[in-house]
């Protein structure tokens, strides 16, 4: 077993809210939270526990509260974190949709989830009506934030003045979050993460992310993403940073809030990499603020991460992790220079990994390449209503099966060298390989289909169809492109597309995604 280097930290046996805020003095509660990048409106610590507290008592106050299941449908402005934390406030629990979700995908999550509220923003509003509908969230318990005719608001709710509910129950097992997460392979399950999960994770990354008070970190990754809802909003909030948010990517609009707002410190995905290290946009823009850059979601090219640092000339380092995790298990620590920024750096405090053989699942030495394992009190209680994903995910010891490939070397870092579960990452975001296996399928031209991450002209991994066509049929990429894009959100979407004569299948009718990499 393979070891942090950090000593082991103490865990808080709290819910999120007390962790967070329950220390909140009257200088801190002046101090600036939150501030919409692109209006520069602000909010105060003091005004987010209020909001939290209220949205809490008039959730409450409508039934809502532990066993609660509420859906959060929303882009990074700053009412976001007043909704979530008020939903874990009144005991319920959030599940966060990704807001480029069409109705369909909008309503598979509400309804595997089990969820009775849905909160979204005007803008969303016509896909979370057709959602709720199909779910049956009626209007009263479709509560849209900047408000709607027939939907109550967040104003609404702060109007009641209702106190926030006493509640009861088991940090360690109550659930606090169920994002959505394709794990190693299928479609996406609920994870379920209670609040000692969400804590852990804030705590054991204390040495290794060094956000301070007097940062201001740009919240441009999705608070609905496991890795914005931990590394992002609940560390910032908890080192009582302040929070520049981004409601979508925009290159220009990126450097002038960074500019002009003096953002310290970056939380990236490889393509804003890419964006930093070439484009000549960002020369005509003031970045000297920017003292620190962290890459997650996807692997990151030791040199691009180079580019990227020279260019700033600020530090770069990258972190891994995955949803089942809370997200972070392995960072490259600030002090480490000696570390390759290709790698993925160190274990956090309190977690234990193993490399093992694919195939027989024994533990290997360090130097050796194998499975990565990993345990600690981050790792999820397993996925909503599946327990046979969970019992392939998470064996009886606790360990973690992250379905990546890894090495570890005698300093005790950590390097990912190939993927042994079928997930995509695209710009970060999951992409399951059989949610668009099942839809090409669909189209009355296509006999066959697999679908696997291909190389883009930059480096990065896009999802690539290979398609059977049904005997002469008339059907181009453009065609197979298009069919996808009106039916998935805009990151599934196929970005190349090769004809096949035949699928390669195993004997037991399984995909060879291995014998159509590289084509």
């Amino acid at each position: 077993m393979f070891r942090s280097p950090f000593p082991d930290e103490v865990i808080p046996n709290v819910s999120v809210y007390e962790f967070l805020f329950g220390d909140l003095d009257d200088e801190d509660a002046r101090r600036i939270a939150l501030v919409d990048g692109p209006s520069g409106a602000e909010t105060t610590y003091g005004q987010l526990v209020a909001q939290i507290d209220g949205i809490a008592g008039a959730l409450a106050a409508r039934g809502a509260g532990v066993g609660t299941v509420i859906g959060l449908l929303c882009p990074n402005v700053p009412i976001f974190a007043s909704v979530f934390h008020g939903i874990l406030r009144s005991g319920a629990t959030a599940t966060t949709i990704n807001s480029l979700y069409t109705p369909d995908e909008i309503a598979s999550q509400l309804r595997d989830s089990g969820a009775s509220f849905l909160f979204t923003v005007s803008p969303l509003l016509p896909q979370a009506l057709e959602a709720a509908a199909a779910v049956g969230i009626d209007a009263e318990h479709l509560i849209v934030i900047d408000g709607a005719d027939g939907h109550p608001s967040v104003t609404d709710l702060l109007m009641q003045r209702a106190a926030a509910p006493e509640v009861a129950f088991d940090p360690a097992t109550h659930l606090a979050v169920l994002p959505y997460s394709s794990g190693t392979t299928g479609l996406a399950k609920g994870v379920k993460l209670s609040h000692t999960n969400l804590v852990a994770n804030v705590v054991q990354c204390r040495p290794v992310l060094d956000v301070e008070r007097d940062d201001r970190v740009l919240a441009l990754l999705p608070f609905f993403h496991i890795y914005g809802m931990t590394v992002l909003l609940n560390i910032a909030l908890k080192r009582r940073a302040r929070l520049v948010t981004m409601p979508k990517f925009d290159l220009p609009e990126f450097l002038r809030i960074i500019q002009d707002h003096g953002c310290t410190y970056l939380f990236i995905a490889p393509p804003i990499a890419v964006a930093l290290a070439k484009h000549p946009l960002v020369d005509q823009y003031d970045l000297s603020s920017v003292r620190a850059l962290l890459s997650g979601a996807a692997p990151l090219d030791s040199a691009l991460a180079g580019a990227v640092a020279a260019r700033l000339a600020t530090r770069v380092r990258q972190g891994y992790g995955m949803t089942e995790m809370s997200p972070v298990s392995h960072v490259i620590p600030p002090e480490r220079e000696d570390i390759s920024l290709g790698s993925i750096g160190v274990p956090v405090a309190n977690v234990v990994c193993r490399i093992v053989d694919v195939e027989t699942g024994e533990d290997l030495p360090a130097g050796e390449t194998g499975e990565l394992l990993v345990k600690g009190p981050n790792i999820m209680l397993g996925y909503l209503g599946r327990d046979d994903a969970t019992r392939d995910t998470l064996d009886p010891d606790g360990f973690l099966h992250t379905g990546d490939i890894a090495r570890v070397d005698d300093d005790g870092v950590f390097w990912i060298v190939d993927r042994l579960k079928e997930l995509i990452k695209y710009k970060g975001y999951q992409v399951a390989p059989a949610e668009l296996e099942a839809l090409l399928l669909t189209h009355p031209l296509i006999a066959d289909a697999a679908v696997v991450g291909a190389p883009d002209a930059d480096g990065q991994e896009v999802p690539k169809a290979f398609v059977v066509k049904v005997a002469d049929a008339d059907l181009d990429e453009a065609g197979v492109m298009a069919f996808v894009a009106e039916h998935v959100a805009p990151h599934k979407k196929v970005r190349q597309v090769a004809f096949i004569d035949a699928v390669p299948k195993s004997s037991s009718g399984k995909i060879l995604r291995k014998d159509l990499k590289g084509k």
